[in-house]
């Protein structure tokens, strides 16, 4: 991959508009772009709650929007976790979009994973093991083991089921990438975070919803062998400094590049 397609970006905003902005300016600049919940569902609202003649202008934006991003840049960032016949029949369709990457949450099960697998198509499909938000005793309290440990697992899981990759703290991406056992899985980390971007705002930010003891630059990421980045306020909020969200991706893309060089 060049350095840029590393970059997985998260079209984390309840404005379409702003999303159209984002892909409009980052495409060239980025390699995926993340679909998730708040993107998604509040679509789906708007929708619903829009008058019939204003949800058509909706449906063709978002239809719109999609072209730009194409397939082939998309993440779906779906989290399943259900019961396997659910998971099956939703993968099944999602899977007609063609799109770069699904995911599932590997405490769904194995029955699960599997039925997903069998049904991704041309996707590539991704699990979601603990959250970056989560502690380590938050950790035990819900899967009664420290997160290195359960990501061994959930992870292990992955390669017996066949799915292509994991999404997991970058911490414990190091630690996957330490046995060849994991060899074939993608990994995939969310909680990046440049030095440049650790402002006084950014830091009260990332302590509400990210744990920092399992971040990492993007630098030491690659260079202790994770794939792909999830990278979203350090590019969309970077620093004034910085510049906009173009620079902030060119310079992430420049740490990937570097970083690459050193191993």
């Amino acid at each position: 991959m060049e350095p840029h397609e590393r970059i997985i970006l998260p079209l984390d905003v309840s404005d379409i508009k702003k999303a159209e902005n984002l892909v409009d300016i980052l495409s060239p600049y980025v390699g995926v772009f993340k679909i998730g919940f708040e993107s998604i569902y509040s679509t789906m609202v708007n929708l619903l709650l829009t008058r019939s003649y204003e949800s058509i202008g909706l449906i063709n934006r978002v239809r719109n929007l999609a072209k730009k991003i194409g397939p082939e840049k998309a993440f779906l960032d779906v989290k399943l976790a259900d019961i396997p016949n659910t998971v099956e029949n939703t993968v099944k369709t999602l899977s007609l979009l063609g799109v770069k990457m699904i995911n599932i949450h590997v405490s769904a099960g194995e029955r699960a994973i599997k039925t997903a697998v069998a049904n991704k198509g041309v996707s590539k499909l991704f699990g979601v093991t603990v959250l970056t938000s989560i502690d380590k005793d938050e950790c035990f309290s819900i899967f009664g083991a420290d997160p290195v440990s359960k990501v061994d697992q959930f992870a292990r899981i992955l390669v017996e089921n066949g799915a292509d990759g994991v999404i997991c703290a970058p911490k414990e991406g190091l630690m996957l990438r330490r046995y060849r056992y994991f060899d074939k899985l993608i990994i995939a980390c969310p909680n990046i975070r440049p030095e440049w971007s650790a402002t006084k705002e950014e830091r009260e930010r990332v302590k509400d919803d990210q744990n920092v003891e399992r971040q990492m630059t993007p630098a030491e990421a690659i260079k202790d062998g994770i794939d792909m980045l999830v990278i979203g306020r350090p590019i969309t909020k970077p620093p004034v400094g910085i510049g906009g969200p173009v620079e902030a991706a060119k310079r992430i893309a420049e740490e990937i590049t570097q970083a690459q060089k050193e191993i």
